[in-house]
């Protein structure tokens, strides 16, 4: 009989350490708000202007922190008053309170955005309704979407991990919802590079640079966490596909600039940028991480850097020159959409490249890119080999 229990309870344990618990959807469902109210902001701001600090951009914003602290304060008050004993093994001591890490961590982000609110809008009102991104309540708002994003990341892991075993595979359902918050991760991180990535500045090693820093360690540590063989190229298909959607909805909505000075007769708001193709190097990656395996980190970082640069170069290259063109300017490329504050002699408005670089300077700066990208796969193999240990 004891043999029976053992046999039967290891499966049992094991299917409900896979299933997607309420408190995980909960959680992704509030980095998915964060991220479209996000880039609805920044088409407010360039369609509209910054009116008034209710805009819907600003609530869904927001919401992402009342949904991490309703799920996260939740797994912390249960753990800490009511533990079972499955909550009670993945939970760690913090202040007295008891939870998982993950929980701790985007509870905190929740917070950190809530308070940025109010911040945000005395700030608006001292210094100007339209200011520049990075300013005091506007940092600690993307500290605070950090921390919500790693917590969820960590939640999911911590989940996977103890349900997968040694040589498993793990469960389908955890395994793509990580790639999918991978792939809003990758949404935003890319987000934070936009003045960098500016259609009209991929002429320049800069943007090269600005994506190498940080983007291959996201693609390395995603490759080993979610131990799937095309992580990569998944969740970069996430982030084109997230783009191109905001892309060929939001110009179908009316906007009327509110703020001066108005330089384009704008009447609908006005889209993002087309999505850097990040997808080619990830193919690339996914199919030499794939048949080299990782044993040697160093090795495959240094080949894996100057990859990463070379692909994405030879891709977006030639494909910023066609963004150029006027075959671009329809609905789906969107290189049409000027927002209200875009002079006519701007570059963006005549569709040139900003201070094109050429000859060594640019491959000074390619060389850097690969340095650079090298650096990040190599930090990104190590971030994944902790990754995979996660269980609390």
């Amino acid at each position: 009989m004891a043999t029976t229990t053992s046999t039967w309870s290891q499966p049992v344990a094991t299917a409900r350490s896979a299933s997607v618990p309420w408190y995980l959807w909960i959680s992704v469902l509030a980095v998915t708000s964060v991220t479209i109210g996000a880039h609805w902001d920044v088409s407010w701001h360039r369609s509209i202007g910054r009116d008034t600090f209710w805009t819907p951009a600003h609530m869904a914003i927001y919401l992402c922190g009342v949904l991490a602290g309703i799920a996260c304060g939740y797994l912390i008050l249960r753990s800490t008053f009511a533990p079972t004993g499955e909550l009670d093994a993945t939970s760690v001591h913090v202040f007295g309170f008891r939870g998982p890490l993950g929980a701790f961590l985007a509870a905190w982000g929740g917070i950190a955005m809530l308070t940025s609110a109010p911040f945000d809008n005395w700030w608006h009102n001292a210094y100007g309704l339209d200011v520049k991104i990075v300013s005091p309540p506007h940092t600690l708002l993307m500290l605070g979407i950090f921390a919500v994003e790693v917590g969820a990341l960590l939640l999911i892991l911590a989940q996977m991990n103890r349900a997968t075993g040694a040589g498993e595979s793990p469960a389908p359902a955890l395994q793509w919802l990580m790639m999918y918050l991978f792939g809003l991760m990758l949404v935003l991180t890319m987000f934070f590079r936009m003045e960098y990535t500016w259609d009209v500045m991929l002429h320049r090693a800069g943007a090269y640079i600005s994506i190498a820093i940080g983007v291959p360690l996201y693609f390395a540590a995603m490759w080993k966490a979610t131990r799937h063989r095309w992580a990569c190229t998944l969740i970069c298909a996430f982030y084109m596909l997230a783009i191109i959607a905001f892309i060929l909805i939001l110009p179908l909505f009316p906007a009327t600039p509110k703020l001066g000075p108005v330089y384009q007769a704008v009447t609908q708001f006005i889209p993002p940028k087309f999505p850097i193709l990040l997808i080619v190097p990830a193919i690339v990656l996914d199919l030499l991480w794939r048949k080299f395996g990782e044993s040697n980190k160093i090795l495959l970082s240094l080949a894996s850097g100057p990859i990463f640069v070379l692909t994405l170069v030879a891709a977006e290259w030639p494909f910023a020159s066609f963004l150029m063109s006027r075959a671009s300017e329809n609905r789906f490329f969107g290189t049409g959409y000027l927002d209200y504050g875009t002079p006519s002699f701007s570059a963006d408005a005549l569709r040139h490249f900003v201070r094109p670089q050429h000859g060594a300077e640019l491959w000074i700066g390619f060389a850097e890119a690969m340095l650079y990208a090298a650096i990040s796969v190599w930090l990104g193999l190590l971030l994944g080999d902790w990754m995979r240990k996660v269980k609390r």
